[in-house]
C-alpha cells in the first residue's frame, strides 16, 4: 500500500468526494504508480495482475482530466469482453459522478440505435469492445477528433481473442496527439510490438503479483476421476462452506449440466456462459454481486469483468486448457486486499495442463486430499444451516453512489435549443441548490434527464414546476426507472 492518499495527487474535490463515497481509502500499488504519471499525460505500459485496482488507476485520471464542457468523447477505453466494458463504464461513471462525467459502453449483441443516440449526446468517455467500437467509427457515429486518451485494457486477452489487428485499425483513425495507456497481466511479444509502434517514451510500470503466488490465495489441486467430480464438488462445498464461490467449467454444456445437478439439490446457484443472451448475462452478474445466490457456475467468459470483493472461493471444476486462464480465473478471489482459496479438480490424464500451469505461475500447486466422510459429516450441520438462511442482500458500488440521487425528466431537449449549461445555470440559481447538487445531464431531441444529488431531488422537482429553462416552462417529473 502507498503512504500517499488520493488527496495528495491534487485531484479535484468532486473526484475526492466520489472516492470517499466508494470507500476507496488509500491507493493500491498500481494506483499509486499509475495515477501521478497518467495525470502528467505520459504514455504508459502497465503490467499488473487482475484484482489489483487497475481500472481506478486509469479511471481516476480520465475523470480528472476530462473537460466537462466538451461535448465529444475525450477518452476511449478498449476492453476484450462485453462484461468488462460494462464494468469499466460503471466504475468510471461512479468515479466521475460528482463531476458529471458521462461514460458510454459500446459492445455487440445489443441494438446499434440506442448506442448511436447516446453518442449523439454529451459524452466524455467511451468504453467498448474493438468490434463494436470499430463499427461506430466506420458508420461515423463515434467522433474521434477530440480523443486525447486511449486505454487498452487486458491487452494479453485482446491478443488471445484475435483483436490486435482491429485495435491497430482503430488506432490508425485516432488523433496522433494523444496519451496511450496499455494494461496487461502479461506482456507477450505481440503486445510489446504494439507498444513500440504506437507509444512515445512510455513509462514502464510493473506491479509485483500480490495474488497468484502470494499468501492472498491458497491454491490446491485434487486428482479425481471424471465420474466422481460431482460428488467431490458437493463434499468440497459442504466442508469449505463458502459465502460466495465461482465454479468454472470448460464448456457451455458442462455449465448447463452442473447447474441442473446443483439446482436439483436446491443449492443457491445460477450460471453464466457465452450462449446466453447479453441482458440475461448482465442480470445474473448483477444478482450475484447483490448476493442473491451463493454459487455461480461459469465458462471463461466470466473470468473477465467480475469485480466482486467478497468471492471467497474459486473452484476449477474443469482445469483450464490455457495456462493464462488459470490466472484470470483465480484472480476473481482475493480482491481488494482480501484472502481467498482456489481449488482445481484434475483428472488422471490432465497432468500436461497441470504442468503447463505450474510452469507459468512459477510454483507447484499443493496437492490436497478429498474431504473424508467424517469431515463432510462434521461440516454438514453448519452447511445446512447456512443453506437454509436467507441470503443477505449486498449493496453494489453504484447503488451506494446513487443514494440521495433522483433522476428528473424534463419535457424539452435539443429541438428546443436546450443545452446542458442552460439546465446547470437554471438549477444552480434555485434556493438551496448549488452546482454540486447537479449530476449527469442527458439531453435527447425532445427530453432531458438530470440527476439531482444530495437528496435535493424533491426540492428541485417542486421548484421547477414554476421555473423556466431558457425562457421555456418544461414539464418535469420523476423519471421512470
Amino acid at each position: 500500500m502507498s503512504e500517499l492518499q488520493f488527496r495528495d495527487y491534487g485531484l479535484s474535490e468532486e473526484i475526492i468526494r466520489a472516492l470517499d463515497v466508494l470507500n476507496y481509502l488509500e491507493p493500491t500499488g498500481v494506483q499509486s504508480k499509475v495515477i501521478p504519471v497518467a495525470l502528467k499525460g505520459q504514455d504508459l505500459i502497465v503490467k499488473s495482475q487482475t484484482g489489483s485496482g487497475k481500472t481506478a488507476s486509469f479511471g481516476i485520471p480520465l475523470c480528472e482530466l476530462a473537460d466537462w464542457a466538451e461535448n465529444k468523447p475525450q477518452a476511449l477505453v478498449l476492453t476484450p469482453t462485453r462484461e468488462l466494458a460494462a464494468q469499466v463504464k460503471e466504475d468510471i461513471t461512479n468515479i466521475g459522478r460528482f463531476k458529471r462525467i458521462k461514460a458510454v459502453a459500446l459492445f455487440g449483441k445489443q441494438p446499434f440505435a440506442p448506442q448511436k443516440i447516446e453518442l449523439a449526446q454529451k459524452t466524455h468517455v467511451v468504453v467498448g469492445t474493438p468490434g463494436r467500437v470499430f463499427d461506430h467509427i466506420e458508420r461515423g457515429t463515434l467522433p474521434l477528433n477530440r480523443i486525447s486518451y486511449l486505454v487498452i485494457d487486458e491487452a494479453d486477452e485482446m491478443l488471445s481473442m484475435g483483436f490486435i489487428e482491429q485495435i491497430e485499425q482503430i488506432i490508425g483513425k485516432l488523433p496522433r496527439e494523444r496519451v496511450t495507456m496499455l494494461f496487461s497481466a502479461t506482456l507477450p511479444d505481440a503486445v510489446k510490438k504494439l507498444c513500440g509502434k504506437y507509444m512515445t517514451g512510455p513509462a514502464d510500470i510493473e506491479i509485483e503479483a500480490s495474488g497468484i503466488g502470494a499468501a492472498a490465495i491458497e491454491h490446491a489441486l485434487i486428482e479425481v476421476r471424471q465420474a466422481a467430480k460431482f460428488p467431490l464438488l458437493c463434499d468440497l462445498l459442504t466442508v469449505e462452506n463458502p459465502d460466495s464461490c465461482i465454479i468454472f467449467c470448460r464448456t457451455q454444456d458442462q455449465v448447463n449440466a452442473l447447474f441442473r445437478g446443483m439446482a436439483d439439490l436446491e443449492y443457491p446457484v445460477d450460471k453464466i456462459h457465452g450462449g446466453m443472451l447479453q441482458d440475461e448475462r448482465f442480470e445474473v452478474m448483477n444478482a450475484f454481486k447483490r448476493g442473491q445466490f451463493r454459487y455461480l457456475i461459469a465458462t471463461d467468459v466470466a473470468a473477465r469483468g467480475i469485480d466482486i470483493e467478497n468471492i471467497t472461493h474459486v473452484i476449477n471444476y474443469d482445469i483450464p486448457m490455457e495456462k493464462e486462464s488459470y490466472v484470470h480465473r483465480t484472480g476473481r478471489t482475493a480482491r481488494a486486499g482480501k484472502s481467498g482459496k482456489a481449488i482445481t479438480l484434475a483428472t488422471p490424464n490432465e497432468h500436461k495442463w497441470v504442468k503447463d500451469i505450474e510452469s507459468y505461475i512459477g510454483f507447484s500447486l499443493p496437492v490436497m486430499k478429498a474431504p473424508s466422510e467424517d469431515a463432510v459429516a462434521c461440516a454438514k450441520p453448519a452447511f445446512d444451516e447456512k443453506l437454509g438462511k436467507q441470503q443477505v442482500r449486498k449493496k453494489g458500488k453504484t447503488e451506494v453512489m446513487n443514494q440521495g440521487i433522483l433522476k428528473l425528466y424534463f419535457g424539452g431537449g435539443k429541438k428546443k435549443k436546450l443545452r446542458a449549461v442552460d439546465f446547470v445555470g437554471t438549477l444552480a440559481k434555485l434556493e438551496g441548490i448549488t452546482a454540486e447538487d447537479i449530476g449527469i445531464i442527458t439531453i435527447q431531441d425532445n427530453v432531458t434527464y438530470v440527476d439531482i444529488l444530495n437528496g435535493k431531488g424533491p426540492l428541485v422537482l417542486q421548484a421547477m414546476k414554476d421555473t423556466t429553462v431558457k425562457g421555456k416552462l418544461l414539464k418535469v417529473h420523476i423519471a421512470m426507472k
